[in-house]
């Protein structure tokens, strides 16, 4: 259809302003909430995923093509909540203990939303507690750890024993990610998922709901 083409495109090219407008003429057309939000809005996110895990667009560009889905998004809630239409899974997320770097958390978390999950951002320098608390209060299904510093990996081993300690470790899922993170630490830590980059973790964390 069309109009979901252009929704796409325009998410694709980050432009906030023409995305509302094209969702809502959608919404007044009468097209179901959960077709602009799939065919639209999470297309275009999917479609500058992949050109970034291809080196063929940068962090900006995420970053504004982001913005423009959320936007049209929220003008959806509404109408999915309506029509009972739910998120494929939700997962908490956060900047282990002692670092405090958050553009690549950011760009996970935007990723995630892109494939239709609900994500809870806890920040930066986020303690083990409060990763097992979010987790238990916010129903999550996975855990989401990033960190860019060697010296704070250490925290990724203590957010899986306190998951242990909680007596949730068989119900949430734990993934961990940042540029000194590799497959081999995740399994020495007993964590669940290592994904080297932003689209293979939105991917990776649908995958781990659906399980």
């Amino acid at each position: 259809m069309e109009l979901l083409d252009q929704i796409s495109e325009h998410v694709q090219k980050g432009m906030v302003k023409e995305v509302m407008l094209l969702v809502q003429q959608a919404i007044d057309e009468g097209i179901p909430a959960r077709i602009i939000l799939e065919q639209g809005l999470h297309r275009g996110m999917g479609i500058i995923g992949e050109r970034f895990q291809k080196n063929e667009a940068f962090v900006p560009e995420v970053l504004v093509a982001a913005r423009a889905m959320n936007q049209g998004a929220a003008l959806l809630r509404p109408q999915l909540a309506a029509a009972g239409v739910k998120a494929v899974g939700r997962v908490c997320i956060g900047t282990v203990r002692g670092d405090l770097h958050d553009i690549g958390k950011n760009l996970v978390k935007m990723m995630m939303e892109g494939k239709g999950l609900e994500v809870v951002d806890l920040g930066t320098d986020v303690t083990p507690e409060r990763f097992v608390q979010a987790a238990k209060q916010q129903n999550c299904q996975v855990i989401c750890c990033s960190t860019l510093l060697t010296a704070t990996m250490g925290a990724m081993e203590e957010v899986v024993k306190a998951a242990e300690a909680a007596g949730i470790r068989d119900s949430v899922k734990i993934m961990v990610g940042g540029a000194p993170v590799t497959e081999a630490f995740c399994r020495e830590i007993g964590a669940d998922a290592y994904t080297p980059d932003a689209v293979s973790a939105a991917d990776m964390a649908v995958r781990l709901c659906a399980s």
